[in-house]
């Protein structure tokens, strides 16, 4: 590598703490609707009022175990590792990968973007579907190979599910999610693209799956329908079904939207999105032989698990053992959980 290449990649590494330095900071003491950090804390707000007001498991603490340790692996893994190591790591491979493919074959993913011309409520679509299948195939492969398993355990240590447990994950598994997924999304050109929705979309169905709650399809279906009437009478994401609507005819299309979600759509919601019914059983800490390496891999949508047959519910699972054998020795502190993974595969 030439003396020009390392001085571009060190002036990459500094543009990104830098920067992300200052986006942090300038998350946390400008509120708007935009900002991932009170995105963050409004949506963890509305779930934790749910768990308090209508529990699943009514006898679960509000406070359950480990609920600060979580609380603080939501802050951690959101914005502190990025600040620490990823965004830089990630500028460095972004980079890398782009000019590596450039010189192999001439081909400039950023000039040759072969979804430049598609509406961006396509490109949005593309890429939750894409990047929602690959994170289903990373999920398999984390609990499919022991050296990444150590890692994973993190996550499945939680012993009592509540919303704070979807974010208590080692940082390893970003690094692994984010690599995989980079490549397929990049030489699609949906990687050049910043999907705010899609990130908060994601955020709240997980912190969803991991709650101490029941909800209804029909609840589930309504609340995705009113999300879709409001795309189609507003014309976000160049949506254009209507020319210049009435208020009233938005509101309309927007309780249209919610009736078919909920009497439409509702009795298919569990076998399309994820679930705290459908998730538990991911976190079982009694899994059945054929199946020791884990069920119910989806992250947002479920239908990947009943496709290629992964999907295990034989019961509601409200009271099963959460957890994996040999959990009652694992780490129980945030400094150890980190170290774990690297002291277990050295």
């Amino acid at each position: 590598m030439s003396y020009i290449s390392v001085v571009k990649y060190l002036e990459i590494i500094w543009n990104a703490y830098s920067g992300y330095a200052n986006y942090l900071w300038h998350e946390i003491t400008h509120p708007g609707i935009h900002n991932y950090f009170y995105w963050l804390i409004l949506i963890s707000l509305f779930f934790f009022a749910l768990e308090v007001t209508k529990p699943w498991r009514e006898d679960q603490a509000r406070f359950r175990k480990d609920f600060c340790l979580d609380v603080f692996y939501m802050f951690f893994n959101f914005f502190l590792f990025s600040l620490i190591i990823y965004n830089a790591a990630s500028d460095v491979f972004v980079n890398l990968f782009n000019d590596a493919i450039k010189a192999i074959s001439d081909f400039d993913l950023q000039a040759s973007n072969p979804m430049r011309n598609f509406p961006m409520w396509g490109i949005l679509l593309i890429g939750f579907f894409v990047r929602d299948f690959v994170q289903w195939v990373t999920h398999r492969i984390l609990h499919r190979f022991d050296f990444l398993w150590e890692f994973h355990k993190v996550h499945h240590s939680v012993e009592e599910m509540g919303f704070a447990a979807h974010l208590r994950y080692h940082w390893m598994e970003t690094i692994v999610y984010r690599t995989l997924e980079y490549i397929p999304l990049a030489l699609l050109g949906i990687g050049l693209y910043d999907f705010f929705i899609i990130h908060i979309f994601t955020l709240a169905v997980g912190h969803y799956n991991h709650s101490n709650i029941s909800v209804s399809g029909k609840v589930t279906g309504g609340i995705l329908g009113a999300a879709i009437g409001i795309l189609i009478s507003f014309s976000f994401f160049d949506i254009h079904v209507f020319q210049d609507p009435s208020l009233l005819y938005k509101l309309a299309v927007i309780f249209l939207s919610i009736l078919l979600g909920a009497f439409v759509l509702g009795r298919f919601m569990k076998y399309i999105f994820n679930s705290p019914e459908m998730h538990i059983w991911h976190h079982a800490y009694n899994l059945p032989e054929e199946r020791r390496y884990g069920i119910n891999f989806g992250l947002t949508l479920a239908m990947w698990d009943y496709i290629f047959g992964t999907a295990h519910i034989p019961h509601d699972g409200k009271d099963i053992r959460l957890g994996f054998p040999g959990i009652d020795k694992f780490p129980q502190t945030f400094k150890e959980q980190v170290v774990h993974g690297w002291k277990k595969t050295q």
